[in-house]
């Protein structure tokens, strides 16, 4: 069965590493983002879940879904969610000071600020609560609802923990507390292949965000582990 991998033409050039990966594992093909033609399924790194739903509409297998995309991608939207099944997070729609602000659809930190002054709230952002641990994360990696592995990640210049934006990242273990809540959220997100992005507040995981086209960049700096070789075993196994 042949597959189209979609991504816009910039996010092309920054992944070619990726891209080479699935075409030596499966038979496919790269469009960008107007493509609509034919294919047996669809892999969509665009975050626009507007695309996985018009290859569903024609009943074309995507990964992900046009439903995990568009929880991922509306960020106040899946703190929402989260909310309401119980999973801890920073609030949000948050009047005090100092404050988070982010575009709902941001991704590797871009856009995110943290302010001391306040403001009136803007339609498209997020206002939320900072957590008593700035600038330290942890990012969990999973394909078809299965932890593949976690990283610890930490920057002592930027109240973001970015790898991209140059924290430092090691492998995090777990424990059963932490791999509770993490399975949790996967549970409810589930997506086929996502990262999770938890941050720490008085001591324990605080959930942050889901992402959608989770990069392989740390997985394969800091681990063996052959992540989109993975993910292609599982794409190949679900359609």
């Amino acid at each position: 069965m042949s597959g189209v991998l979609i991504y816009t033409d910039e996010e092309a050039k920054r992944n070619s590493f990726a891209i080479e990966k699935y075409r030596s594992l499966l038979d496919i093909k790269v469009v960008d983002e107007a493509y609509n033609g034919d294919a047996d399924y669809a892999i969509n790194r665009t975050n626009d879940c507007r695309i996985a739903r018009r290859f569903e509409d024609r009943g074309i297998r995507v990964f992900n879904s046009f439903e995990l995309s568009r929880i991922a991608n509306d960020k106040q939207l899946c703190y929402d969610i989260m909310d309401k099944n119980g999973v801890p997070i920073m609030e949000t729609r948050y009047t005090g000071v100092p404050f988070v602000k982010k575009p709902i659809n941001s991704h590797g930190g871009i856009g995110v600020e943290l302010l001391n002054i306040q403001e009136e709230h803007a339609e498209g952002f997020v206002y939320q609560k900072p957590c008593d641990t700035l600038g330290r994360d942890l990012r969990v990696w999973a394909i078809g609802g299965e932890i593949i592995t976690s990283i610890l990640r930490e920057s002592k210049t930027d109240f973001r923990s970015n790898f991209c934006l140059g924290g430092n990242a090691v492998p995090y273990t777990m424990n059963d507390e932490e791999l509770k809540l993490v399975k949790k959220v996967i549970d409810l997100a589930n997506g086929d292949y996502i990262g999770v992005d938890f941050l720490f507040d008085n001591g324990r995981l605080v959930f942050n965000e889901i992402e959608d086209t989770v990069g392989a960049r740390m997985v394969y700096a800091k681990t063996d582990i052959d992540i989109i070789g993975l993910y292609c075993e599982y794409i190949k196994s679900n359609i």
